[in-house]
This record gives structure tokens, C-alpha cells and sequence, in this order.
């Protein structure tokens, strides 16, 4: 198939894409490289780097089967502080590639959402059923998710929803301010620092390995049962902040102790996907969070040895 990927040179969009191209299919990719990276970019897919609210990316849709809108502003920080642009990008930005999809005829749509759609609620684990979006950005990746609904309800565009939840793993963006909790402690760790945990550590996530995800995403290109639908793509298990802790320190054994400093704003409790529906296609998590660790770990550590050299 002919696949087209928003947000490719990212941390999902980036694996995906390599994922992709093992089962030989052909893929091309649209990035503005605000956050990912060309070095993310595998070789064999076609780059174009143009934002996704340019309506001249409409001609890179041609002849395309399949469309992964990955990407988004997506840092909560980021967010908060720059609304407008949030907005821009996540909504405005997903109406232009969904149009260019609908006039390029594209059969498939997969559209990443996100398990911030759920920060509103206390009950576990997540049901795609029952949302409660608050921040700015759980607002933007919902107001784009509606958008796929009213294309697939209008247009007849066959539109998949997929709601990410902690995804870990090779090539996950370490360079943020604040990085992902599974890189930042890692690479502290491998500096020789302590690292920092906002808050008592108590707090819990379902974290997903990215090859896990990939394999629910590229599912959905062949499984019809997944037309029309939305799915949460995580583990069904939640850890808490102190518990990655131990498991990298387990891993790494560097005798450091973390920092605790004041909990990060609009920071919810807690993540837990209800993945009931995800297990029925025959899809089920297949990297557990140790194992998950380990290559996290190696692969930061080949990353860093580069910059060094």
C-alpha cells in the first residue's frame, strides 16, 4: 500500500514508519521538523517538510491508500502556555489533512488521539464510552477527533480513532524541556544525576511499548472490524512514578536517589486503559514494562555515546 504519515519524523510516527516499510510497503511522510528529527526519519520514506495547515500539501495525498495523522502539538507545557497555536495546529491542522485526504479519495484514515480525553474522570479503567477532556491540549485532540466523526459521518470517509496512551520506547522525544518520565529518568541516570519526581511519585500511567503500538495501528489497515471505530492503545496496566523508578534503577544499579520537586499543573493521577475491545481483534500487549525498560535504556545509551563522539 501507499502510506502516507503525518508527523513522521516523531517518536510514533518515526517507528511506525519503519514498522511499515519491513512489511514493504511504500511510505512518504509530512513533518515540519518542529519537534521530530531527520535522524528519526528511516531510510526508503519520502520526506516532505511542509506543515500540515499548508493547503499545498494536498498533491502529496494523491495515489495514497492510507493516511496515520500523527501529527500534533503535544507537550502539555507547550500547550497551556500557547493555546492559540494549539488550536491551530491540532484542530485547523486536522481539518486541512482530513480534506486533502476526502479529495484525494484515501480509503483509509487513522487519526492519534490521545488518553487526555479521559483526564476528567476517576473511574478505571478507561472506556472509549465515557470521555472527559479539560485542558488545552485534551480540548484541541478532541475538537480534531470530532472533525474524523463528522467526516465519516458526512463524507463517508472510513475513519479509525486511536486513543494513545503512555507510549515508551526507541526515539522518544528526550530533548523536551520536560522529557517523558521513562527518558528523563534514564538519562539522568546515565549523567550521573538524580533524578527528579514531581510530586510524592505516587501517581500511576499505563505506559505502552511503541511496538506494541505498532502493531494495534498497522492492524487496522487489514481488520475491517476496526472501520468506524475508536480504540484504546494501551497495556490494561498502570504503574506509578516511584515504581519506573525502581525498575530503572533495578536495571541501571547507579545507587542515585530522586529529587522530589512540586507537582507538575494539570497533571492527572491517573491512567488505566480498558483494552477489553483491543484484545477481541486478537491484538494484546506484547513487551512488558521490564523488558520495555532494557531497550529504553540501551537505546538511550547508544544516543548519548553518539554525542559524545
Amino acid at each position: 500500500m501507499n502510506i502516507l504519515i503525518t508527523g513522521v519524523a516523531g517518536f510514533i510516527g518515526s517507528n511506525l514508519a519503519r514498522e511499515l516499510l519491513t512489511q514493504r510497503h511504500s511510505v512518504a511522510g509530512i513533518d515540519n521538523l518542529s519537534a521530530g528529527t531527520r535522524e528519526n526519519v528511516p531510510a526508503g520514506v519520502r520526506l516532505h517538510v511542509h506543515d500540515i495547515r499548508d493547503e499545498s500539501i494536498a498533491e502529496l495525498f494523491r495515489g495514497v491508500d492510507a493516511v496515520y495523522h500523527l501529527a500534533a502539538k503535544n507537550c502539555l507545557t507547550d500547550c497551556m502556555n500557547n493555546p492559540v497555536e494549539t488550536a491551530d495546529i491540532n484542530v485547523r491542522g486536522t481539518a486541512n489533512v482530513l480534506e486533502c485526504a476526502r479529495r484525494a479519495g484515501v480509503k483509509k484514515f487513522v487519526y492519534a488521539d490521545s488518553s487526555a480525553e479521559y483526564e476528567g474522570l476517576q473511574e478505571f479503567p478507561s472506556t472509549v464510552d465515557h470521555i472527559a477532556p479539560e485542558g488545552i491540549y485534551a480540548s484541541s485532540k478532541r475538537g480534531g477527533a470530532l472533525l474524523c466523526e463528522s467526516y465519516r459521518k458526512f463524507f463517508g470517509m472510513n475513519v479509525t480513532i486511536l486513543r494513545y496512551f503512555n507510549v515508551y520506547g526507541p526515539a522518544q522525544d528526550f530533548r523536551r524541556v520536560i522529557p517523558p518520565v521513562m527518558s528523563a529518568f534514564i538519562l539522568k541516570m546515565l549523567n550521573g544525576e538524580p533524578p527528579v519526581i514531581y510530586g510524592t511519585g505516587d501517581k500511576r500511567r499505563d505506559y505502552i511499548y511503541v511496538d506494541d503500538v505498532n502493531r494495534f495501528q498497522i492492524l487496522t489497515l487489514t481488520d475491517t472490524r476496526t472501520n468506524g471505530r475508536t480504540y484504546n492503545v494501551g497495556s490494561g496496566v498502570s504503574h506509578s512514578v516511584k515504581d519506573v523508578f525502581r525498575m530503572i534503577e533495578d536495571e541501571m544499579k547507579t545507587g542515585l536517589k530522586p529529587i522530589h520537586k512540586p507537582e507538575l499543573p494539570n497533571d492527572v493521577d491517573n491512567t488505566l486503559a480498558d483494552i477489553t475491545r483491543e484484545r477481541a481483534l486478537g491484538w494484546a500487549p506484547q513487551v512488558n514494562i521490564q523488558e520495555g525498560i532494557r531497550r529504553t535504556i540501551e537505546y538511550l545509551k547508544s544516543k548519548l555515546h553518539a554525542t559524545r563522539t
